[in-house]
């Protein structure tokens, strides 16, 4: 077991002129699953590369445990990782792949047979260790490569996107065998994805990144709840949240012919640093009702509806400082309005989230 720690970390690839993980500091807690998410680009996979010697820390230091291994050998630091593309030795059969690394520590033949029976009946792998991957399907490479982790009982997993590459019943299916695996072998482990329902599924907590800075690091109930800023709000939530910037009056927030309710100091807040009267509000999609006419809501024009069984989402625009502003909302699947239809959409009562207008944090 092991802890992950990186303190002020940074890392600027030669001829940009922004670092591409800007003095990181997080810690990854002994055998937690930490997942690392943000958009292509955000700096997760080069924040998981330097913790595997892969990628050269410009400044600060990486930690497992106590050591100090941001100069040391990849081979050194006692780390495993499956990556995105799998890395399976073409020419070698499921077994033999999974005891290589075994092989090159001069393990002895028993203790190997021993650690690579184990981990493919964890795996359910074990009519498969004769064959060689090409007679795999991608899911059973997958789970090859996991394999190929595990025998070398490493104090720590480091896993690049590893389902990236499964359609979305096998990602559904793996990602939940994946959690399961690691709740059973409790290794620390850090997990890079872009997908922010599989952060929110499977991590104790999740690192959100955004242009090589940490957003916000939390347990997934947190950021979903109490999102620190406009882009954690926004990214984490499927559909994303309705965030609009609109004008403040003495009552609060106000939408067309709605006004939500802010707090004295949230007003007081969003007027500071520029603010000027003006506060961004979210609100998720399933945190809103449709409401008649007369009960305070925000009237939209439906331009679609996603029928999905019990639950539809419904689309659609309102004039908003004279532009047309799109809102997402999801309501009952055997209720749902048709396109063309006016409705009105009303957040519940305390169910909003503002943020500065010029900082984008939460207020």
């Amino acid at each position: 077991m092991a802890t992950v720690r990186f303190d002020k970390a940074t890392r600027v690839y030669p001829g940009t002129p922004k670092p591409a993980v800007d003095s990181l500091d997080l810690e990854v807690g002994d055998g937690e699953f930490l997942v690392l998410v943000g958009p292509s680009g955000c700096g997760k996979s080069t924040s998981l590369r330097m913790v595997a010697g892969l990628e050269e820390v410009d400044s600060g230091s990486i930690y497992i445990d106590d050591q100090d291994v941001t100069y040391l050998a990849p081979k050194e630091r006692d780390i495993a990782m499956v990556f995105q593309n799998y890395a399976l030795y073409p020419h070698m059969t499921v077994y033999d792949n999974m005891a290589f690394a075994l092989k090159l520590r001069k393990t002895t033949k028993s203790e190997i047979d021993r650690r690579v029976q184990e981990a493919a009946k964890m795996l359910q792998l074990g009519e498969y260790l004769d064959r060689k991957p090409k007679a795999l399907s991608g899911g059973q490479r997958q789970r090859v490569a996991m394999g190929r982790a595990i025998v070398r009982e490493p104090r720590v997993f480091l896993m690049d996107e590893p389902l990236s590459n499964l359609d979305a019943k096998l990602r559904v299916q793996t990602r939940a065998q994946i959690a399961t695996l690691q709740a059973r072998l409790g290794v620390t482990t850090v997990y890079v994805t872009h997908d922010q329902i599989e952060a929110m599924t499977m991590g104790h907590r999740v690192a959100v990144l955004l242009d090589g800075v940490l957003q916000q690091v939390d347990t997934p109930r947190a950021l979903y709840d109490r999102p620190a800023n406009v882009f954690v709000a926004g990214f984490i939530g499927s559909p994303a949240m309705n965030i609009k910037t609109v004008p403040t009056s003495d009552a609060g927030a106000c939408f067309a012919d709605m006004t939500l309710p802010l707090t004295r100091e949230q007003l007081d807040a969003a007027h500071l640093d520029g603010g000027e009267g003006r506060v961004q509000v979210g609100f998720r999609p399933e945190a809103c009702d449709l409401v008649g006419e007369h009960d305070g809501g925000m009237p939209i024009q439906v331009d679609l509806v996603e029928e999905l069984g019990s639950d539809a989402y419904v689309y659609g625009h309102v004039a908003l400082q004279g532009q047309d502003e799109r809102f997402v909302v999801r309501t009952d699947g055997r209720r749902a309005p048709r396109l063309g239809d006016l409705v009105h959409v009303k957040p519940r009562p305390g169910e909003h989230h503002a943020f500065h207008a010029v900082t984008g944090n939460a207020i």
